[in-house]
């Protein structure tokens, strides 16, 4: 098993953010994560990349335990966020931005080559490599900031709400390119409001109520239960 989250429990003050959260990734999938805003979604994200510590709980890299480590070794090991919001370099270039993605790694032709990688799936980014980011459009600055995370070499990437803000056209390009990432061996756990695209794409997923996981099953078994329609899919 590429990734495991082992019943976790992690706390705001005395908010009992995450109740008990267990799930798995293995390589090579797209796992995604659905529920309703305050759920625990980017919580749980969060904590896998270091950002938060659970109270209880272990999260699992290739069988070792990384729950204690600093968040810029969890880069190192291979695991990369891309949090919500985008959160790019608005005064950085382009160009800078992804350099940026490459700041765990120390090989000019390794890193030249990671770069051509993200032009291939975004060549929007080759042809404003030297614009400034805060100048792109919505769109744009999410493909930096998933490009950004590629730059890393992920084994796992961790993606919160790719397509939030975005027009239904760049929506599905994103989820495009989320699946050609993944097809490259690069395992997924996406967190994602759109769970009808979420879902279309996703090997596995889980659904998180107030913490906890109440549902889980393929993609397209969850696409197709009852529950899921009703609550987050506009069915009845």
């Amino acid at each position: 098993m590429l990734l495991e989250v082992k019943d976790l429990h992690v706390f705001y003050g005395a908010i009992h953010a995450l109740q008990g959260v267990s799930f798995s990734i293995d390589e090579g999938e797209i796992v995604t994560l659905i529920g309703a805003n305050g759920a625990g979604k980017s919580t749980t994200l969060k904590t896998i990349s270091g950002l938060l510590r659970p109270r209880a709980g272990d999260v699992l890299l290739n069988g070792r335990s990384i729950t204690t480590i600093a968040a810029e070794e969890i880069v190192r090991r291979g695991i990369i966020h891309v949090p919500e919001g985008r959160k790019i370099f608005a005064p950085l270039t382009v160009q800078e931005n992804l350099e940026m993605g490459a700041f765990t790694r120390d090989n000019p032709d390794e890193i030249r080559q990671s770069m051509e990688r993200v032009f291939k799936s975004f060549p929007r980014l080759k042809e404003r490599l030297n614009q400034y980011g805060g100048t792109l459009s919505g769109g744009e600055q999410q493909m930096l900031a998933i490009g950004r995370g590629m730059m890393a070499r992920p084994k796992v990437l961790l993606l919160d709400e790719p397509s939030m803000g975005l027009a239904p056209i760049l929506v599905e390009e994103i989820f495009r390119i989320i699946q050609e990432i993944n097809s490259q061996g690069v395992a997924i756990l996406l967190v994602e409001q759109n769970a009808l695209m979420a879902l279309s794409v996703a090997h596995r997923g889980y659904v998180l109520e107030t913490g906890r996981i109440v549902l889980q099953g393929s993609g397209q078994e969850l696409l197709h239960d009852p529950q899921v329609i009703k609550a987050y899919l506009g069915g009845h």
